[in-house]
């Protein structure tokens, strides 16, 4: 065990769940599913199989003899036939009817199609699930004033809510990718060596009404509502770059969150959950690191860079099929699929426990607030009689005096006490300290929270209510 690698998206990062549906025993499963539906499909069309060498294969689709399909590919090289033969092994009496009429793209390609499809079914309900733990958290703080930054710079304030909508978005925007994509998902069906379905017009005499059955009957038995019109051997390898782009948009979305939530740490705003006995650092028994937005983080960048693999191999292809995707296939797109369940869950956790720091919000924003108001103490101003542009100009000036205080001299910023001894102004301190009310300037914010979270999130969570209610386990 010790001995040699061991991924660590499997022994650190993804569920057990996701593992399963990559897991040799799926694939070998949905093989024998897959034999099973082609006989069945065959039989019903007329072909010289019988009933009772259907139950045979239904009686062993799930006892797989491993170690028989081991011995055989051994002296065959060949992993599908050597599948063939283990299940001949198992029903003697429908032996000679197993990938009747196939290639080895039947069970594989159609495998990876119903593994991919049963892989995004996950991602959507997690994904799901992150959606409804970040609209609780904005609908909590939509009123929370808090400094906004553009160029990580103090800008006009919004509240914590409202910011919280803003990741919202981008996972509505990924729903939304995925949904289509999984909509789309389409078996290859049984086309046969280069697409032509030739060993068919073979086996059914040329009769082409039968023939143009055969796909819509196999993908309805595996509950697939259609399959690829018109393929070489293989499906295009375009619904693989399809599927992985869909990972990397969530990645992508993940990744800025986990770079906003570092920030705020940093900025003791709020925090990721810490657990009692956590260690921030071996060093420095103090800190409190964002080790879990960190890992967000630098998963997604894996799954953002493994979306090439997909894209390249799609490219590449020639004509009919070639096998230089085979190798390739094996690592993207399950690690891509273990990597994004890992950032989810990773996600899910980290916003069911985020830590919000109201009063340290409320400092830093009092510390900025009166640089922000000076629009509206200007027109005080010039309500009481004063000049605009003379005003704007020495609001200006008293600016850059408060700002050189607290950047330059380490002062509190002072330019309330400026603008309250500046005549021109005509306003004492305590009218200026009026106006420092954070509410004031945080313009629709709650009111777009509300929104948005009632007429774009309410109806996805609606929709998918049955998804809803999971929990986050993480493993370190």
């Amino acid at each position: 065990m010790y001995d040699r690698y061991v991924s660590p998206l499997s022994e650190r990062y993804a569920s057990k769940e996701m593992q399963y549906i990559f897991s040799p025993d799926m694939k070998f499963k949905t093989w024998r599913r897959l034999w099973i539906a082609l006989a069945e499909t065959e039989k019903e069309l007329g072909l010289d199989i019988t009933q009772e060498q259907i139950d045979e294969l239904k009686a062993h689709a799930e006892d797989i003899n491993y170690e028989v399909a081991k011995e055989r590919e051994k002296l065959v090289r060949h992993d599908v036939m050597s599948h063939v033969y283990a299940y001949g092994q198992q029903c003697p009496k429908a032996k000679g009817i197993i990938h009747l009429g196939a290639t080895s793209c039947y069970v594989g390609d159609n495998t990876d199609i119903i593994v991919m499809t049963e892989a995004l079914k996950l991602v959507k309900k997690k994904l799901v699930n992150v959606i409804n733990e970040l609209a609780k958290f904005a609908d909590q703080y939509k009123a929370q004033p808090t400094l906004a930054f553009t160029h990580f710079q103090p800008a006009q304030p919004t509240t914590v809510g409202k910011r919280a909508t803003l990741w919202l978005m981008e996972l509505k925007m990924d729903y939304e990718d995925l949904c289509y994509v999984l909509d789309g998902m389409m078996l290859l069906g049984c086309k046969g060596t280069t697409g032509t379905q030739a060993s068919f017009m073979e086996l059914f005499n040329g009769d082409q009404d039968k023939i143009r059955k055969i796909d819509s009957m196999i993908a309805e038995k595996m509950g697939f509502s259609k399959c690829f019109p018109v393929s070489g051997q293989t499906y295009s390898r375009k619904m693989d770059t399809r599927v992985a782009n869909i990972l990397a948009g969530i990645a992508a979305s993940a990744h800025k969150f986990s770079n906003d939530i570092r920030l705020l740490q940093h900025l003791k705003e709020i925090e990721e959950p810490f657990e009692k006995n956590q260690i921030g650092s071996s060093a420095m028994a103090y800190k409190r690191n964002p080790m879990r937005s960190e890992r967000i983080a630098s998963l997604s960048r894996y799954v953002m860079i493994e979306a090439l693999n997909p894209a390249i191999t799609s490219a590449t292809q020639w004509f009919e099929r070639t096998l230089d995707d085979s190798a390739n296939k094996r690592l993207s797109i399950p690690e891509a699929f273990l990597a994004i369940d890992g950032i989810l869950d990773l996600y899910l956790n980290v916003v069911d426990g985020l830590v919000v720091y109201d009063k340290v919000i409320n400092k830093r924003l009092m510390s900025e607030l009166p640089f922000m108001a000076t629009e509206n103490i200007m027109m005080d101003a010039v309500k009481a009689g004063g000049d605009r542009q003379e005003l704007h100009e020495e609001i200006r000036k008293l600016s850059m005096e408060a700002g050189a205080n607290v950047k330059a001299k380490g002062l509190d910023n002072n330019l309330l006490e400026l603008i309250a001894a500046d005549e021109a102004f005509g306003l004492s301190l305590e009218d200026l300290q009026k106006t420092m009310q954070p509410e004031k300037y945080v313009g629709r914010s709650k009111e777009q929270v509300e929104e948005f979270l009632a007429e774009q999130i309410k109806p996805i969570l609606e929709e998918n209510k049955e998804l809803l209610g999971m929990t986050a386990e993480i493993n370190v």
